[in-house]
């Protein structure tokens, strides 16, 4: 009974992994999601498959681990973010396909809501800025587009939630319609200080509060697994969007620790402790999480949306390799990129700059350049980036960052590590074990069923791989960060 199941639904798959009390992996489970793009800037999901194929990789792992349902403690639940889902109550089937958070669909109309409103006391109810990136937009869009939505709305047959809203739905068979905090904080429609629905926003965006999920704590108990979906019913103990969860899973319960994940995206997140701050340099303030025996804890994040992607880029746009994993090896068959820029705003560029309409732009190519540049600049890009959001965070943060704790798919190219940590001046730690994102959700679920009592007993679990030490000397890193800029101000639509 001292087995955790994690769910991990991300942006390109559904995962399920098992650890045991210490933070070992027994067993996991993975299949891809289906990503559409039917429009230029818009991008969807079938809503339904992330269902089927999140419970069917639980069922998978559980059978691959040997275990039964019995063994399990508890369930912890992490999700890709601000993603949104529709649905109606009665039937519990979509009414629309899922707007995945690299939708930009929403940009003119924030663009005019921007005219309309004081962003400045917006910022300040919820963390956040007006943006096509989180759920608001997509929410009205949905309910303005689609005839029969907002009908539903108002007779109350309609639900909203995130990813881990509509998954906890289904694995409760509709018993439970709860968003948890850290999720709710990525909606722009709640009040980030007092952790409820802003009545005055829902108002203004004219959101029905029926259709509103309940908020809960991101740990806890939330509900029990419908009979026949695992064979017997299982504790719902944790839910917590992916961000918080890898910032959770490496450790960082501490003000001032952060870390960045290398997925689709990056996302930098720095843990302020039970103390909200405000970002004076274009970040975002987000909500952490909240245990069960804790304040509510805060975060500054700063999220770029092209990391992993960019490498699918080269491989399904381009075709200049066959697998990702190829990328590594072409980019280091040349000392540099020979002047190579990427700039990857392939859908707009986020934090610092928040333009959603920069456009994609590569640079600097003679007719010596050939794909291992192209391959470089693009690992470069990455880093570039992150190098761009802790600058404005150092500048955020009340003691200038000594390191930073790296994880996702990314972080196992050490190319782009080295790189990283000689742009930012600071190590890049790596730890041994990088599926952070699951572990932040099966630990948050073992505090939720009482598996440990404190953060103090899951502390020692975080174990160090390999610490990347800065070896560039600060003239050749000023060089490098002033091509970046100059690429970056030609990509801007604002600058």
């Amino acid at each position: 009974m001292d087995y955790l199941l994690a769910l991990d639904q991300g942006t390109t798959s559904s995962r399920a992994i098992i650890f045991d009390s210490k933070g070992q992996i027994k067993a996991s489970a993975q299949r891809e999601i289906t990503i559409r793009t039917p429009h230029p800037g818009w991008v969807e999901q079938d809503a339904q498959e992330l269902w089927n194929t999140q419970i069917g990789v639980a069922q998978q792992a559980m059978a691959a681990a040997g275990l039964l349902a019995q063994d399990i403690a508890a369930i912890g639940l992490t999700n890709q973010r601000e993603t949104t889902v529709v649905w109606h109550k009665k039937t519990g089937k979509p009414v629309a396909p899922a707007i995945v958070w690299q939708d930009r669909r929403t940009a003119e109309w924030c663009e005019q809501q921007r005219k309309l409103m004081d962003e400045h006391k917006l910022c300040k109810k919820t963390g956040l800025r007006l943006d096509p990136y989180f759920s608001a937009g997509k929410l009205v869009w949905i309910l303005e587009n689609l005839p029969e939505a907002r009908s539903l709305a108002n007779e109350g047959n309609l639900a909203f939630g995130t990813v881990d809203s509509w998954l906890i739905w289904n694995l409760t068979r509709g018993e439970q319609h709860v968003i948890d905090m850290s999720n709710a904080s990525r909606t722009l429609l709640m009040n980030i200080q007092t952790q409820t629905w802003d009545k005055e926003l829902l108002d203004y965006f004219n959101i029905p509060a029926s259709i509103l999920p309940t908020i809960v704590p991101s740990g806890g108990l939330i509900g029990y697994t419908a009979d026949g979906l695992l064979g017997r019913k299982v504790p719902i103990c944790a839910a917590i969007g992916d961000q918080q969860a890898a910032l959770f899973g490496q450790g960082c319960f501490s003000a001032g620790l952060a870390k960045n994940t290398y997925g689709t995206g990056c996302f930098m997140l720095m843990n302020t402790g039970n103390e909200l701050k405000y970002s004076q340099h274009q970040l975002l303030s987000t909500l952490a999480w909240q245990t069960p025996q804790q304040q509510p804890q805060y975060a500054l994040e700063g999220s770029v949306f092209m990391a992993g992607a960019i490498v699918q880029w080269l491989r399904d746009g381009l075709g200049i390799i066959r697998q990702s994993s190829e990328v590594e090896t072409l980019a280091r068959q040349v000392k540099d990129t020979d002047g190579v820029v990427l700039v990857p705003a392939f859908t707009g560029l986020g934090a610092p700059y928040w333009d959603s309409e920069a456009r994609a732009m590569l640079t600097g190519m003679t007719r010596g350049t050939n794909r291992c540049h192209i391959a470089r600049a693009a690992l470069e890009s990455i880093a570039f980036q992150v190098a761009d959001v802790l600058v404005a965070m150092q500048q955020d943060a009340p003691a200038p960052l000594t390191e930073l704790r790296v994880d996702g798919g990314a972080c196992c190219n050490d190319t782009l590590m080295q790189f990283q940590a000689d742009l930012l001046g600071v190590p890049v730690l790596r730890p041994k074990l990088q599926e952070t994102t699951a572990l932040g959700a099966a630990l948050m679920a073992g505090l939720g069923v009482g598996l440990f009592s404190c953060t103090h007993d899951i502390e020692h679990l975080w174990q160090l791989d390999r610490s990347f030490e800065p070896s560039m000397n600060n003239d050749e890193r000023q060089q490098h960060l002033y091509q970046w800029h100059q690429a970056v101000s030609k990509a801007r639509t604002n600058s």
